[in-house]
């Protein structure tokens, strides 16, 4: 058998026959670049230790500081800042046998003026003339509150931070991922920017008690325009210091991981701001250093530049910073931003309407090597780390391991589902929901390839759009969330919101999302700060109060998302294989399938409630209710009766009060 009949994804797909040698090239480029690699730095890994050699460190050995750069380009490199006073010609770098730009400070003569908190920058003589910038790899980054000027921090605490992790374990995350995709800065009730303390103390016990195991963290590198959602990174290696320290988001994620909750954060390697204070763009005086140079080096889209993938530094840059927060932060995986943006030229700008798109036509092969290289990174740096594509393409073997022919991620994001939500809210009636469309949306998934679903993310929340909450329930949601409040309106909105929620885990995929703050139906879109709104933080941050309120109905949408949640747990449903299709019933809108030995049923009709409801069951016996959506506590109107046992008849069929928008989980006794 030859290497290509052995890539696993071309024996197990027959529509990828006709490209079995595309696949097989893919990894070959792959085996290449990581032979290379290997050659020349031993292993994987110790390539992607850059931070430890370039940036500012502390010598023991020679007792004193070193700061080294890559600037290929540059004339001249000098290092400013408090302790010299900020004088652009005293303290000048010179290139070392490497060919990288180095500067030492002996300890004992700066011991009283280099020191922790001080502030720095380089001064760039270059082509594109002399500017202060802020080190590439720069691991803490201030903002000026009065002049708004961004500059590098010293930082070197006496004390390190002490860890209490060490006991624990990501299989059940890396297994069964149940995420809460959160946000550090809106995370608070308050309107202001959130800390990672506030987020560790308030808010990481919901998640708990929510019983999501692991949490997805955005906009934790830093990022000079806060409303950017933290998606035009500046420097890559900084924590953002507008949450805190990094001694404070180490508490984070270590109090997280005390009380069993993995924390993954949005990595954002497709692009970068263009900023030239801040960032890295024509650091060494170049358009092409670390992007690519003219055109294809911009992103017209997102107003931002693109990293040149196939660059040797590049590449140890970006593998350097995936080991980064693993290895200094703790962190136990990503959620790779603008996966389709990266692997192809078109930027996803076009329909994936056939094999050639993901093989022929505009693939960026330097973007797939990285992606693959990055993923094996992650998974040998940490056992059951976490890696997720933000893709829309659907490229085949994704979320296969190289060796399999695929690009090495473990789950893909499915980001048609929460698109197929909002068109059917948008544009139609609820009696012309086809729940055979439905079912193929949130079934139709790559063989052995793992799918994140969810109903709503951040994307569904940026003012512009409404949550589905807004969708289901809009301005009424101001004036009729009372619970003594009888509103259709309301009745309807809720009932659907946990229904959608409901057939999204159970049905769409192999790990499952939320957006901080959707579970209990917050009725608001988020807005940044921005001069269009008068800087005003009232849409950036997350009304708790709301759910917290036993006179409002929130509490129903946040109970209804407890009780699914431990249900879906308990019964390992992610974690298992596929639906097994029981009932597709067109007229009066029902969906019944089995998974993990666990029946959901979900009554989509506006006004059909059927009494005597049969459908065949998978095994004879008693079937018990374990979730119901029409309880008094979600909502409902407790028109069914969950104390009761529901036996299989002659048939093997149950039979039971099938009320209209409702959802029901029942097992087998």
């Amino acid at each position: 058998m030859n290497q290509i009949e052995k890539l696993a994804i071309i024996q197990e797909d027959g529509w990828l026959d006709p490209y079995f040698q595309d696949v097989y090239d893919r990894f070959q480029r792959y085996e290449k670049a990581r032979k290379e690699i290997e050659d020349a730095e031993g292993s994987l890994l110790n390539f992607a230790r850059a931070h430890n050699y370039y940036g500012i460190h502390f010598s023991e050995e020679r007792n004193g500081w070193i700061y080294r750069e890559w600037a290929p380009n540059a004339h001249d490199l000098f290092l400013i800042g408090d302790f010299n006073g900020w004088d652009r010609t005293a303290h000048k770098l010179e290139r070392n046998n490497n060919g990288d730009w180095e500067l030492f400070l002996p300890y004992e003569e700066y011991k009283h003026s280099f020191i922790h908190a001080s502030k720095v920058k380089v001064h760039v003589h270059g082509a594109n003339g002399s500017n202060d910038r802020i080190p590439a790899y720069i691991r803490r980054v201030i903002q000026d509150p009065h002049t708004h000027d961004f500059s590098g921090q010293i930082w070197a605490p006496q004390e390190q931070f002490e860890w209490t992790d060490k006991s624990f374990d990501l299989t059940e995350a890396f297994t069964q991922p149940i995420i809460y995709e959160c946000h550090v800065g809106m995370a608070q009730e308050h309107e202001g920017v959130g800390t990672y303390r506030e987020f560790a103390d308030k808010i990481l016990p919901r998640i708990k008690e929510g019983g999501y195991n692991t949490i997805q963290m955005m906009a934790v590198q830093e990022h000079p325009y806060y409303g950017s959602f933290g998606y035009h990174v500046s420097n890559f290696f900084a924590p953002s210091s507008r949450f805190g320290t990094p001694e404070e988001l180490k508490y984070l994620v270590n109090k997280a991981h005390n009380m069993g909750i993995a924390v993954i954060m949005d990595i954002v390697h497709s692009h970068a701001v263009k900023n030239l204070a801040e960032g890295l763009n024509e650091f060494d005086g170049t358009d092409y250093q670390y992007f690519h140079a003219g055109g294809r080096g911009y992103h017209e889209g997102w107003d931002s530049k693109l990293f040149d993938y196939g660059k040797w530094e590049v590449k140890k840059f970006l593998l350097s910073n995936v080991r980064y927060w693993l290895e200094e932060f703790n962190f136990d995986g990503y959620r790779f931003d603008g996966v389709t943006s990266m692997l192809y030229f078109h930027h996803g700008h076009t329909s994936f309407d056939h094999y050639d798109k993901y093989f022929k036509e505009g693939v960026d092969w330097d973007a797939v090597t990285y992606l693959q290289l990055a993923n094996e990174v992650l998974h040998q740096f940490k056992k059951n780390a976490i890696s997720i594509a933000e893709d829309v393409s659907g490229l085949p073997g994704l979320c296969r391991r190289p060796e399999e022919g695929g690009v090495g991620f473990d789950f893909r994001l499915g980001m048609g589902i929460p698109d197929y939500w909002i068109k059917i809210l948008k544009h139609k009636s609820d009696e012309e929901w086809d729940i055979n469309e439905m079912w193929g949306v949130l079934s139709n998934r790559r063989y052995k390839e793992k799918t994140i679903a969810y109903a709503e993310s951040h994307d569904q929340a940026l003012v512009g759009d409404k949550t589905i909450a807004f969708w289901l329930m809009d301005k009424e949601m101001y004036y009729h969330m009372h619970v003594n409040d009888q509103n259709m309106v309301i009745d309807r909105g809720i009932a659907l919101h946990k229904m959608l929620r409901l057939i999204t885990i159970s049905l769409g995929g192999e790990g499952y999302l939320n957006f901080i703050g959707n579970e209990f139906g917050h009725p608001e879109w988020v807005d940044f700060p921005r001069e269009g709104n008068n800087w005003s933080h009232r849409y950036a941050r997350r009304q708790w109060s709301l759910a917290d309120n036993k006179d409002l109905k929130y509490q129903y949408m946040w109970n209804w998302d407890k009780a699914m949640i431990s249900v879906i747990k308990e019964n390992n449903i992610l974690a298992s294989g596929g639906a097994n299709e029981i009932k597709m019933d067109t007229t009066n809108k029902v969906i019944i399938f089995e998974r993990n030995n666990i029946i959901f049923i979900f009554n989509f009709s506006p006004g059909n409630s059927i009494f005597g409801y049969k459908f065949w069951a998978p095994e004879k016996g008693n079937y018990r209710i374990i979730l119901n959506s029409d309880r008094k506590e979600f909502g409902g109107f407790d028109r069914v009766d969950d104390s009761i046992d529901y036996p299989t008849d002659e048939n093997q069929n149950v039979s039971l009060y099938l009320t209209n928008r409702t959802a029901i989980a029942m097992k087998k006794q």
